[in-house]
């Protein structure tokens, strides 16, 4: 598989964690597909273990998400900021704690923005709880099992 079809996967993994974050759009299948039209062209004995083991995390995760309460995004205060400033927790988080910091990241993330726009510790520790009680959880079950794959994904490529 040659360099720009490499970039072209990664960028629709990109797009499906950034999916993970916008209601609507199917962020964890976006990442499902880049890794089995990665695992079609190298057809590698890795490649379709990374399939498989993609496929049942996604569908774990499904089965997690249905578990959790309905998202309810009206009426507590969530913004496209917040929702960038999560994503951007959680990646960062990924990497710099390697993978378990996506968790403390991310709701960091949520945690940051509430502080600069209530400008107090209380109110965004209260702001932030009940964001993570509505959509907070699924969301960050999806966004971590994306992350675990692109982490896979990219150990995969770097390391054959």
């Amino acid at each position: 598989m040659g360099a720009w079809q490499l970039l072209l996967v990664g960028l629709v993994m990109l797009l499906g964690l950034l999916g993970v974050l916008i209601p609507g759009v199917p962020g964890p299948w976006l990442v499902w597909a880049a890794v089995m039209w990665w695992a079609l062209h190298v057809q590698t004995g890795l490649a379709w273990w990374l399939l498989v083991g993609s496929t049942a995390l996604l569908l774990l995760t499904q089965v997690v998400v249905w578990q959790l309460p309905a998202r309810r995004l009206r009426g507590i205060g969530v913004t496209r900021r917040m929702v960038v400033y999560a994503g951007a927790g959680a990646l960062l988080g990924f990497f710099l704690v390697p993978v378990v910091g996506a968790v403390p990241g991310y709701i960091g993330g949520i945690y940051l923005c509430e502080r600069f726009r209530l400008g107090g510790h209380g109110p965004a520790v209260a702001s932030t709880r009940t964001v993570m009680r509505a959509i907070g959880t699924s969301v960050l079950v999806e966004l971590f099992a994306c992350l675990l794959i692109l982490g896979a994904w990219m150990g995969a490529v770097l390391g054959g």
